[in-house]
């Protein structure tokens, strides 16, 4: 008798389709409008002016990718997978054209270490086009910034409206409206992401690498459809760098925010809407705590503080019935310890571990809070975000010259700054971020769990 084919998990074929498209064998189907559902009030504040098919057809490109991205494992033993991609277009020569096909795939496989393999066909129906609205953008619209709820997309969103006011325009990186009646009225364009991928049941990973491509599709066809030329990136430079200066684990390189994927996505931009619109990163030779500094200095604005950094998931902040942040997940550290850098106070409810100086993980919780919820995965993201803050603090310490080199010899080029020059700026952000992880660590006492783990990593 004849075996069966092993399946190979590690690889996918997704095809995506009209609802009354055929999908092959062997095929996972993702289907518009149910896998993949577009929303008629949020397309209307992009397509406020004029409906661009081009532009509908990237959204449909990166919720497809974000679709597959999250239906295929990963190995068990390694990174890479292979994924090929069906998409229908209205346009098909657009998008088999090589100055938009090959870029396309460069800026995938950079940014998630995988495969990919797109293709595009001929749609059967053209898209329904949402209503026209009144809205109208200030004239000399100069750029975007992406905005979420974060502490730098608030910060670097002030600083730079004090520099190009209304010539600025945000672009919200979010699922649903926030505030959605205010918004309304006062009739903002790009108030969100304006589809939902579904398929939930399916999905199977977790790390979805695909995300900065997500968010830089909604950022470029924001700039594309108001005129803009640039994008501005609101990373500082741990946010901007560090994911790829100090990687975790045996995992790819994190790349989501770097300038060597923003500049694959530019050649994909320009391929694909036939104009140039370039990234551009304001502070990416500073800490987080000294873009809150100088954000707080400059604006006057304390609404920082509602920000939000956390990456766990409100079912699992949840402290008498209210979401809150984890408070030792890396992106909670990293805020934590700007907040004190720039001189700023933040209360502790906002956290689920309340104190930091306690003197174990279990013992910083909130009293709402029980043991039994702490689970190993959280304890495993509070021990690699002390470890990521730490390792990138003593990076001077700890790497070859000869790697920090090639690091800054090929980041110079994306950025056009000669070696020596990019030596410079980032060991100087690499000090200063060591001496305000020094500080923040040695504030929370001989006994904190964080630092005990901190001196641990070290010895």
């Amino acid at each position: 008798m004849k075996k069966a084919a092993a399946v190979d998990r590690n690889s996918i074929s997704v095809h995506v389709a009209e609802h009354d498209d055929h999908t092959p064998l062997g095929a996972v189907r993702c289907e518009i409008d149910r896998d993949l559902r577009f929303s008629t009030e949020s397309l209307e504040s992009y397509f406020f002016s004029q409906w661009r098919e081009e532009a509908y057809d990237a959204l449909l490109l990166a919720a497809a990718v974000e679709f597959a991205d999250r239906s295929c494992h990963r190995p068990v033993f390694g990174w890479r997978r292979s994924v090929q991609l069906r998409i229908p277009v209205h346009d098909i020569e657009r998008w088999r054209a090589p100055a938009v096909s090959e870029p396309l795939k460069a800026v995938l496989d950079y940014l998630t270490g995988d495969s990919w393999e797109i293709t595009f066909c001929q749609r059967n129906h053209i898209a329904q086009k949402p209503r026209q609205s009144s809205l109208a953008l200030p004239p000399g619209v100069a750029a975007v910034i992406p905005f979420s709820n974060g502490l730098d997309s608030r910060a670097v969103g002030g600083l730079m409206e004090r520099k190009l006011g209304s010539r600025l325009v945000r672009v919200r990186l979010a699922s649903r409206l926030q505030d959605a009646e205010g918004l309304k009225r006062r009739q903002l364009a790009f108030t969100n992401i304006p589809y939902k991928v579904g398929g939930s049941g399916r999905f199977v990973e977790s790390s979805v690498r695909s995300r900065g491509f997500k968010f830089a599709i909604i950022s470029g066809i924001a700039a594309y459809l108001s005129g803009a030329t640039q994008i501005i990136v609101p990373e500082s430079g741990q946010g901007a760098l560090g994911p790829s200066l100090v990687p975790v684990g045996q995992t790819y390189e994190d790349y989501r925010s770097h300038p060597s994927f923003t500049i694959r996505m530019e050649r994909f931009f320009n391929g694909l809407f036939a104009k140039s619109i370039t990234f551009s990163f304001p502070q990416i030779w500073h800490t987080k705590g000294e873009t809150l500094r100088s954000f707080i200095e400059e604006c006057a604005d304390d609404q920082w503080a509602a920000t939000r950094s956390c990456w766990q998931q409100s079912r699992q902040v949840g402290v008498d019935g209210r979401r809150r942040q984890c408070g030792v997940c890396a992106a909670c550290l990293l805020r934590r310890m700007s907040i004190h850098a720039a001189g700023g106070i933040e209360p502790d409810e906002h956290y689920v571990w309340e104190n930091l100086s306690a003197s174990s993980l279990e013992a910083g919780v909130a009293r709402g809070f029980s043991c039994a919820r702490i689970t190993r995965a959280m304890r495993e993201y509070a021990l690699a975000g002390v470890l990521h803050l730490d390792h990138l603090a003593g990076l001077r310490r700890r790497a070859a010259e000869s790697v920090r080199d090639v690091y800054c010899h090929q980041l110079g080029q994306v950025i056009g700054l000669d070696r020596p020059h990019v030596r410079e700026k980032l060991d100087r952000l690499i000090e200063r971020h060591a001496k305000e992880w020094s500080a923040f660590v040695s504030s929370l006492g001989l006994k904190s769990f964080v630092r005990n783990w901190a001196a641990e990593a070290q010895s």
